[in-house]
């Protein structure tokens, strides 16, 4: 071998480096425009390439770079051409996703791809004047097309031995087959980016998004099993009885009734007004299934009834699955004459909420911009002026009204200063030293539920019939040394039932009219927009009446666990025959709704 490398290829290289130093300059320039690439993609994407990215993240981004530049060698032929044409493809690939981020708070998303239409519908009203990400992509860009012009010369096409070239076809083929068809992702726990985007680097991103992008398709999964449910859950008539012209739904960002543990004592109630409330109110706890942050997780599952339970881990459905013409709520309501109105008083970049409420059916959509002289709570949009919002949209409406609104109040973190909030609630010393930050939390919603007083006080003056749907998403992101001792234990030794206390949040439904008054109810998002339908004298769709019917069965479903009927809390493989039947139907269910809508299935989803 040293005889090999040193007496006879060594010297061969070195003489043919030599004697043909174009050639090598040439596989040399070549082989530096995945780098240059990496490089220019991540300045659009507003990445610092030699900071922000990981030696991993580096890597798994160089790969596909590579990739690409060796395919088009392989089809083209020619350094010059692959070279030149793999830089101009990446840098206008790069430029599309630097608008999406300017426009929209994070990078492209293959779900992106396929709304293109509405996109362009829209494209006319944003600003694309060049900025400093662009110029200085560009000068990249544009030095190294230099490059390639005066140090890769134009040649015949020059093809790659066969041996070779099915040897790279095969790598890159196994490698994209590894990446995109097996579990090399999840065993490596590597999950897209959702809300701090940029943080894989683009192309990797784009890529891992691209591999979770796809619902397994359920076990005994076919068109006829659907028809046969189809069937069996026919749609139903609206109930008798007062038809709210309002339908208030308002998801308060990180409501917690943190009450739930025995050990907060805290020096006050944090919400009497929530605990307060009874009369013509239905009310209990919403298991969440996400804690600390995922919002638009519990978005998507309140508003169409599909369950996170059957996505990829880690999968937002506004990125990823969301289409045009998706079964929602609010277009249930807007078949009946109402005006939907999707409220969110903070960026409209945030989880791709534009094009999700556009394909969900929302009429309206209103953000920060829109909110008249905020009062501002640390550095967000009060509750106070939010609920203001809504008063004014019910108000000035000519036709029923359903208004879906995101808070923003109470969003993380708790180390902000106390603008305009009063230190209202203090804990015991454990519980502070665990996390400084709580009290900040707990006076967060006492202030929550001085508005939402205001909010029902208001509605119960109003001559309009109003529903309210209220609920918290999730707890809110606080230490684990905070919850280790409200538990008592650390959080490894937590049973089904204990772990799942930290995914309860409040909820209620109350009205200005009479309505059946209970209390105590267990519930998860999913059911809760059905149950909405039910209660607002909506007609239920087919797909409606399954979940209020399974809801009987198994009234929470997370991907933490489940509450039985009975009021038990299993993990799933402790869940009965019976349980798993039902379970099993929803997920062939979820997956003809969120996938495969063929069109004998429609009318199960969708009210004409």
């Amino acid at each position: 071998m040293r005889a090999l490398l040193y007496d006879d290829t060594f010297p061969r290289l070195v003489r043919d480096w030599r004697e043909h130093p174009g050639k090598w300059i040439s596989r040399l320039v070549f082989l530096l425009g995945p780098w240059v690439c990496l490089w220019m993609m991540e300045i659009l994407n507003e990445n610092d390439v030699f900071k922000d990215l990981a030696a991993w993240q580096v890597l798994m981004n160089m790969v596909f770079y590579y990739s690409i530049f060796i395919a088009l060698r392989l089809i083209l032929g020619r350094n010059r051409c692959s070279s030149a044409l793999g830089t101009v493809l990446c840098f206008l690939f790069g430029l599309v996703n630097h608008y999406v981020l300017r426009f929209r708070g994070r990078i492209l998303f293959p779900a992106d791809i396929t709304g293109w239409r509405t996109a362009a519908n829209v494209a006319q009203g944003f600003d694309y004047s060049v900025d400093t990400y662009i110029t200085q992509a560009a000068v990249l860009l544009t030095a190294y097309l230099f490059l390639v012009l005066f140090c890769v010369p134009q040649k015949k096409r020059v093809r790659v031995k066969l041996p070779a070239a099915l040897l790279l076809w095969a790598v890159m083929g196994g490698y994209c087959y590894a990446f995109f068809c097996t579990g090399m992702l999840p065993a490596l726990n590597i999950y897209t980016q959702q809300w701090v985007t940029q943080r894989n680097g683009f192309l990797l991103n784009f890529s891992i998004a691209l591999r979770y992008s796809s619902i397994e398709r359920p076990e005994g999964y076919s068109k006829e099993a659907v028809l046969e449910l189809v069937k069996e859950y026919p749609a139903l008539p609206p109930e008798e009885g007062s038809k709210p012209t309002n339908i208030v739904v308002i998801m308060n960002e990180s409501f917690g009734d943190l009450t739930i543990f025995d050990a907060l004592e805290p020096s006050e109630d944090p919400t009497p007004f929530l605990h307060s409330l009874k009369e013509n109110t239905v009310k209990g706890w919403m298991y969440s299934t996400v804690t600390g942050g995922g919002t638009a997780t519990v978005e998507f599952e309140y508003l169409t009834g599909f369950t996170s339970l059957f996505q990829p881990p880690h999968t937002v459905a506004y990125q990823l699955y969301v289409e045009e013409g998706m079964p929602s709520l609010a277009a249930l309501a807007k078949s009946q004459g109402y005006g939907g109105t999707a409220f969110h008083p903070y960026k409209s970049s945030g989880w791709n909420r534009v094009l999700a409420y556009n394909y969900l059916g929302f009429d309206r959509q209103m953000y920060e911009e829109d909110v008249p002289d905020p009062y501002i709570i640390r550095s967000y949009i009060s509750d106070k002026s939010d609920y203001e919002m809504i008063y004014r949209a019910t108000e000035r409406s000519e036709e029923p009204v359903f208004f879906f609104n995101v808070t923003m109040q109470n969003h993380s973190g708790y180390a902000q200063g106390w603008y305009n909030l009063p230190r209202t609630i203090q804990l015991p010393a454990s519980l502070k030293a665990a996390d400084r930050t709580a009290e900040q939390f707990l006076a967060l919603m006492r202030e929550s539920d001085r508005a939402l007083e205001e909010l029902i006080g208001y509605y119960s003056q109003c001559e309009e019939p109003t529903l309210v749907v209220f609920f918290g998403d999730h707890q809110p992101p606080l230490t684990n040394a905070f919850y280790e001792e409200l538990y008592g234990k650390k959080l490894s030794e937590r049973n089904t039932e204990e772990v799942m206390r930290q995914y309860a949040v409040p909820f209620f439904i109350w009205a200005n009219y009479n309505i059946e008054e209970r209390e105590d109810m267990v519930i998860s998002p999913n059911y809760l927009g059905a149950l909405t339908a039910r209660m607002a004298g909506l007609p239920v769709t087919g797909y409606m009446n399954f979940l209020l019917q399974m809801y009987q069965e198994l009234p929470a479903v997370t991907p933490v666990g489940f509450v039985t009927g009975e009021g038990e809390f299993l993990e799933k493989k402790d869940l009965s025959v019976e349980q798993r039947e039902w379970l099993w139907r929803y997920e062939v269910l979820n997956y003809c709704g969120m996938v495969d809508l063929f069109d004998e299935a429609r009318p199960m989803f969708c009210q004409d």
